[in-house]
């Protein structure tokens, strides 16, 4: 969300941050609103004012016994109190339509945010590791298929399509990376572990941007509850309309929860396997804090998410995101895309977002120094650490060997019992 003072004040760049996402002038509407909003509101304070002054009038003129004076402005009142009402009527209609208009604009991107149009426009920072080539390199659906452990035809018995059936040692890897995942967030990158809600109302959704312009992306039950797409919601929404203390700041929140998208946009896209899913796992990773420790977060943030891989041992790239690529909410955009060696590519299993004040301004979310009157709005920034269906892919596809066994990384061995491998038909 805008302010729209600071839209007032500079309009030209807020229409170029826009049309940097591919969006025309936007501040020409805007602006005729707000001209329009503020007109309004000093029609309703004038006729209130004129309003009070006739009404002392009225009984200054009854006191006078000049009734017929006191009838004219009986009269009067009545009139501007009508036109009050009226006032009052285009105040409330100007604002919604106001109101309506910010929500569906997306952020304005950091000036070191690369332009273009699409992916094709993103940068890359760094690699990490040597990705690994093979011949005939099998994908997870058949590695999945061969341990016994994954099953997409029973899935789609009782869900459809894009839902999968784990068993065996693949259910359990899936497991033991979600839990990998927590410890080292909690212990060494100062995470705290939270287990939130998935199903939440409106207001959550729309305080960190999923609505109202994304709500064909979500599933919502026949009352009044959403799930959620990703944890992000659920743990953003913490400070939600809160004032929180910025000597508690950065405050670091993490959760391993399923999330549920029904990938309205992706119709033919990876159809095949569990890189796009309907129900998933995800850790994810959200911080709030002050505008100063903002940028230094979000570097944070993303060594926090690279760490999971790194110890993992799965080549992967970190890509700074163009104007056209970030997502609706972020500011600036790293994703950490892993290799994949089915595909012979890298495949994004992360992105991580600074949203500076845009979430905030939604949901109400402020800070405050301790002694101090004044408040401020806090900033936000989020990211996945990692989803743990693309982790698991990527576990199964670098650690195949042709045999058709599929090695467990060290650092998941005590998850597993001290289990080394997956083997076939075990």
């Amino acid at each position: 969300m805008h302010d729209i003072k600071a839209i007032r004040d500079n309009p030209t760049a807020f229409d170029a941050g826009w049309k940097s996402r591919g969006l025309s002038a936007q501040t020409p509407a805007l602006l005729d609103l707000d001209q329009k909003l503020r007109a309004a509101q000093t029609a309703v304070q004038t006729a209130q004012s004129r309003r009070n002054e006739a009404s002392k009038l009225i009984g200054q003129a009854k006191a006078q016994k000049d009734e017929a004076k006191a009838a004219a402005l009986m009269a009067k009142v009545e009139a501007l109190k009508a036109e009050m009402a009226a006032a009052a009527e285009t105040e409330a209609a100007v604002g919604k339509a106001l109101r309506d208009l910010l929500a569906g604009l997306p952020n304005i991107p950091d000036a070191i945010v690369p332009a273009g149009g699409d992916e094709a426009g993103n940068v890359e920072q760094s690699r990490s590791g040597e990705p690994r080539r093979m011949n005939n390199a099998r994908d997870h659906v058949d590695i999945g298929a061969g341990l016994g452990g994954m099953d997409f035809e029973a899935a789609a018995r009782m869900s459809g399509s894009r839902f999968v059936v784990l068993r065996k040692g693949v259910a359990r890897l899936e497991r033991a990376i979600g839990q990998f995942m927590l410890d080292l967030q909690t212990t060494q990158n100062g995470y705290t572990e939270v287990s939130p809600p998935v199903l939440v109302k409106e207001q959550a959704l729309f305080g960190t941007g999923q609505l109202p312009k994304f709500e064909e992306d979500l599933f919502r039950t026949t009352g009044e509850h959403y799930l959620i797409p990703t944890a992000e919601v659920s743990l953003t929404n913490l400070v939600r309309e809160q004032i929180t203390d910025e000597e508690e700041l950065p405050l670091r929140l993490t959760a391993l929860t399923q999330c549920f998208r029904s990938e309205a946009g992706s119709a033919g896209r990876d159809t095949r396997g569990m890189i796009r899913q309907h129900q998933f796992q995800k850790v994810e990773l959200v911080a709030i804090t002050t505008p100063e420790q903002s940028a230094a977060e979000h570097d944070h943030m993303v060594a926090s998410a690279q760490m999971v891989l790194d110890k993992l041992g799965l080549a992967y790239r970190t890509m700074l995101l163009c104007t056209g690529d970030m997502g609706f909410t972020a500011k600036k955009t790293f994703d950490l895309e892993v290799w994949l060696p089915s595909q012979n590519t890298f495949r994004e299993i992360s992105s991580i977002s600074n949203c500076g004040d845009f979430q905030a301004r939604r949901m109400d979310a402020r800070s405050q120094k301790r002694g101090e009157k004044g408040t401020r709005f806090v900033h936000t920034l989020n990211g996945s650490g990692l989803a743990v269906g693309r982790t698991l892919v990527a576990v199964l596809e670098n650690y195949q060997d042709e045999g058709g066994r599929v090695a467990v990384p060290d650092v998941l061995q005590p998850y597993m019992g001290g289990l080394t491998h997956l083997e076939p038909g075990a």
